[in-house]
C-alpha cells in the first residue's frame, strides 16, 4: 500500500507539536481549579458552541460515518435530525437547572434529590461511558494513522493516547475548548476537500459521481416500518432523541461547558450553535461515503487492492486508503491532520470532564481532599492523566471491531441508559423519592442486561430488540418504573 510521503508526515508533526504546544501555552493561565474546569465562566458563546460541535465529531464521525454509508446507507442520518428538538429542549431545561445550581459537576443534584447513592451510581455509568468513549475514538484515529503509515497500530494508539493526555492535562477546559474550535476549522476545510476530490476526480465523471451511489440506493434513509428489532428510521430516531437528551441534559462534557460561557445567553446561543452546525456537517460526511462507494465501484483495480488489503471488512478503512492513494502530497497530511483533530476535540472532552467528576464527585465527596487550590488542581492533573491510561487501554482491547460507529453506539447506549432514567425522574416526577428511584434503577438495570446480553439466554427469552434500543428501553423502565413506585406509596400514606 502507498504511505505518506515526508512531507506529508511533516505537515502532521507540525500540526501535533502545535496542539500540545497551545495547551502548554494555557497551562500558564490555569492557576485555579475554577479555571481548569470550568475557563473561570469566561468564554463568549460561538467559541462555547464551536467546541461542543467539536465534541460531536470525532474519528467515529470522519472515520465511521463514511463507512457506514459506503456499507449501508444513510440511515444512521437520522442520528442527527434529533439534535435540534434535543437542543430546544436543552436551552429550555438544561441550561437554566445548571446555570442557576451553579454546580459544576452534573450529578451533586441527583444527592440532593435521591441520597449518596444516586450520585455514586450517575458516576460510575458516567465514567464507564467516557471509557468506552475514549477508546472508541482513538482506536478510530489509529486505524487511519495505521492505514496511511503502515506503523504498528498498539504504537499508534499508545503515542496518541499520549499527545493527547498530555495536552489536556497541561491546558484544562480553556485548551480543550479553543483547540476544539481550531480542530473543528481543520475537520471542516479537510471534509469539503474529500468531497470536492470524489466529484471531480470521479473516473466516470462529476455527475456519474452521484448517480452510482443513488442507483445503489446509498441515499436511502432506510425502512420506515414500525419494526423495532431492525435498524429502521424509527429506531434510529428514537435512539438519537435519547442520547442527545443524555448529552444535553446529563452528561458532564455539556455541563462544563454551560458554566464556561460568560452568560446565560451565551451558553444557550452554544447549544444552539454547535446542535444546528453539526446537522448539515453530518450530512456532508455521509456524503463522502456515499461518494467513496461511486468512486471504488468504478475503479475496479483501487476496490480489489482495499479488499485485499482488509479481507476481515474494509467500511471503515475506505477513507484512510482514498487519502493514502489519490489526495496530491502535503494534502493527505493536512487531511490526516484533519482526522486526528476530530478524534482530539473529543478525547480531550472527555478527560478533562472525568477528571471534573473525579475531584468533585469523589475526592472531595468521599475522601474529603482537594480543598486547597494546590490539592484540587494536583487531583486534576493526576486524574487526567489516570483517565488518559484506561482510555488508551480500552482502546487497544478494541482492536478487531467491524465497525466503529456501531461498537460506540452500543456502549453508549448501555451506560447511558442508567443515567438518563434517573435524571428525569427526579427532573419530572417531584414527588418521587429515594425508594422510587432506587426501584427503578435496580429494574432499569436488570432490562438493560436482558436486552445488552440477549445471547446468554434461552433463546425465548432473548430480548428482540434491536441494540440501539437499550437506552429507549432502559431509561423508560427506570423512569415508568419509578413514577409507578412513587405513586403507589403516595396514594398508601
Amino acid at each position: 500500500m502507498q504511505r505518506l510521503s515526508v512531507i506529508d508526515l511533516t505537515v502532521l508533526a507540525i500540526y501535533l507539536i502545535a496542539v500540545v504546544g497551545l495547551g502548554a501555552w494555557f497551562a500558564r493561565r490555569n492557576r485555579t481549579s475554577a479555571h481548569f474546569m470550568a475557563a473561570s465562566g469566561s468564554l463568549p458563546g460561538w467559541v462555547v458552541g464551536l467546541s461542543i460541535f467539536g465534541t460531536f465529531l470525532s474519528s467515529n464521525t470522519f472515520i465511521g460515518v463514511p463507512g457506514k454509508a459506503y456499507g449501508g446507507n444513510w440511515n444512521a442520518f437520522v442520528f442527527s435530525l434529533t439534535l435540534p428538538l434535543a437542543a430546544w429542549v436543552a436551552v429550555k431545561y438544561f441550561v437554566p437547572f445548571y446555570r442557576d445550581s451553579g454546580e459544576i459537576s452534573a450529578y451533586q443534584h441527583l444527592e440532593k434529590r435521591f441520597g449518596p447513592w444516586a450520585r455514586s451510581y450517575a458516576l460510575a455509568c458516567y465514567l464507564l461511558t467516557q471509557l468506552a468513549r475514549v477508546g472508541a475514538i482513538l482506536f478510530g484515529v489509529s486505524m487511519a494513522l495505521h492505514a496511511l503509515t503502515g506503523w504498528s497500530l498498539p504504537t499508534i494508539i499508545i503515542g496518541a493516547g499520549v499527545a493527547v493526555t498530555l495536552y489536556t492535562l497541561l491546558g484544562g477546559i480553556e485548551a480543550v475548548i479553543w483547540t476544539d474550535v481550531i480542530q473543528s476549522l481543520v475537520l471542516l476545510a479537510g471534509a469539503v476537500v474529500i468531497a470536492v476530490l470524489l466529484i471531480t476526480g470521479h473516473p466516470n465523471g462529476a455527475s456519474e459521481a452521484l448517480h452510482g451511489a443513488a442507483g445503489a440506493h446509498k441515499f436511502s434513509l432506510g425502512s420506515f416500518a414500525t419494526d423495532f428489532t431492525q435498524s429502521t428510521v424509527w429506531v434510529i430516531l428514537l435512539f438519537g432523541f435519547f442520547i442527545n437528551l443524555n448529552n444535553f441534559g446529563i452528561d458532564q462534557n455539556y455541563v462544563q461547558r454551560y458554566h464556561a460561557a460568560r452568560d446565560d445567553a451565551a451558553a444557550r446561543r452554544s447549544v444552539w450553535l454547535g446542535a444546528l452546525l453539526y446537522v448539515p456537517v453530518s450530512a456532508l460526511f455521509f456524503l463522502i461515503g456515499s461518494l467513496l462507494f461511486s468512486y471504488y465501484e468504478a475503479s475496479p483495480a483501487l476496490l480489489q487492492e482495499l479488499q485485499v488489503a482488509h479481507p476481515e471488512g474494509y467500511a471503515d478503512q475506505v477513507l484512510p486508503h482514498f487519502i493514502a492513494h489519490k489526495l496530491p502530497v502535503g494534502m493527505a497530511g493536512l487531511l490526516l491532520a484533519a482526522i486526528c483533530a476530530a478524534a482530539m476535540s473529543s478525547i480531550d472532552t472527555s478527560l478533562n470532564s472525568s477528571a471534573t467528576v473525579t475531584l468533585k464527585d469523589f475526592f472531595q465527596r468521599h475522601l474529603k481532599r482537594g480543598e486547597s487550590e494546590t490539592d484540587a488542581l494536583k487531583i486534576l492533573r493526576g486524574a487526567t492523566l489516570f483517565w488518559g491510561v484506561l482510555g488508551t487501554g480500552v482502546a487497544l482491547a478494541m482492536m478487531g471491531q467491524k465497525s466503529l460507529l456501531d461498537a460506540w453506539w452500543k456502549l453508549s447506549g448501555i451506560f447511558a441508559g442508567g443515567i438518563l432514567g434517573l435524571f428525569l425522574l427526579g427532573l419530572i416526577a417531584r414527588k418521587a423519592d429515594n425508594v422510587a428511584a432506587l426501584t427503578g434503577v435496580i429494574i432499569g438495570v436488570l432490562v438493560i442486561c436482558w436486552t445488552t446480553f440477549a445471547d446468554a439466554f434461552p433463546e425465548n427469552l432473548r430480548s428482540p430488540f434491536h441494540a440501539n434500543m437499550i437506552i429507549v428501553i432502559g431509561t423508560l423502565t427506570i423512569f415508568l418504573v419509578g413514577l409507578g413506585v412513587s405513586r403507589i406509596r403516595n396514594s398508601m400514606s
